[in-house]
């Protein structure tokens, strides 16, 4: 495990991520991203912008591919109701040897190497948690660790996005923690070609037959506000694939079956 020494202390790191994800929607959508941790000047800072639209719509997924796309380790912190400052900053945890040792968290791994953090579904955490974070949201760049006494700066190259659902959330978010999330980029479900584009690349052993089905149903969802998203198009789809590859039956006559397993009966009356 890599290790990095501040003022005399030393944390453990955490791993940046491998994740197999793909990035097939909007270019526009990226180039505001990318665009929003540009730095065009040494007196310049990026900014920390956030992604918001409902579940399933690639929050992530943009998030990921934009990291990738500058070539900077990617780290990612899933924030839940009961995510504390410890947990999002530094962690003292019992070594092989009975002493304490002191485990940075990805946010603070990612500053340290100059990388980049995704703090998923950050709508979830409380104040008190979002409260640790203001020094590193604005022109200060850093955060302070309470359990070792550090303040921890972040590294230039360092940059973070925060992804939000919009249907809901856990905590309000404070408004001084609002203007230091900026922009907002909002991403919303995707035009039919990019749907079927979407399932394309996750599905590419599915005939383009029930790919065709399935981007119908999710197109007419949508259109009824329904939350439904390219994410439960792929398990419908992959679900009805399985169950012909199990029973010898088309996987276009098992659609019906696969949309009330994964969605229930009431999801049935945008597949006719």
């Amino acid at each position: 495990m890599n290790q990095v020494t501040v003022d005399g202390i030393t944390l453990s790191l955490a791993r940046p991520v491998e994740l197999n994800l793909q990035w097939v929607g909007q270019d526009e959508l990226l180039l505001q991203l990318l665009a929003a941790w540009m730095v065009i000047d040494e007196r310049d800072i990026p900014f920390n912008p956030r992604l918001i639209g409902k579940p399933g719509v690639g929050k992530t997924t943009l998030a990921y591919a934009a990291a990738k796309r500058l070539e900077r380790p990617v780290y990612l912190f899933q924030a839940t109701m009961d995510t504390r400052p410890e947990d999002l900053i530094v962690t003292p945890v019992i070594g092989p040897d009975a002493k304490i040792q002191y485990a940075a968290s990805s946010l603070v791994s990612a500053m340290l190497t100059g990388g980049i953090l995704i703090l998923d579904e950050g709508n979830r955490m409380s104040e008190k948690a979002w409260a640790s974070l203001a020094p590193l949201l604005d022109d200060r760049r850093y955060v302070e660790s309470i359990v070792t006494g550090l303040r921890i700066p972040a590294e230039r190259d360092f940059r973070i996005v925060v992804t939000m659902n919009e249907d809901a959330s856990t905590f309000e978010i404070p408004e001084y923690i609002h203007s230091r999330l900026q922009p907002q980029i909002y991403i919303d479900f995707p035009e039919a070609d990019e749907e079927l584009t979407i399932l394309k690349e996750n599905l590419p052993f599915a005939d383009s037959e029930i790919l065709k089905y399935v981007v119908t149903f999710l197109q007419r969802a949508h259109k009824n506000d329904e939350l439904y998203s390219v994410r439960d198009g792929i398990n419908i789809a992959r679900y009805a694939l399985k169950m012909s590859a199990a029973g010898g039956t088309p996987p276009t006559e098992l659609l019906r079956l696969s949309v009330t397993r994964v969605l229930g009966n009431e999801a049935l009356s945008y597949l006719d």
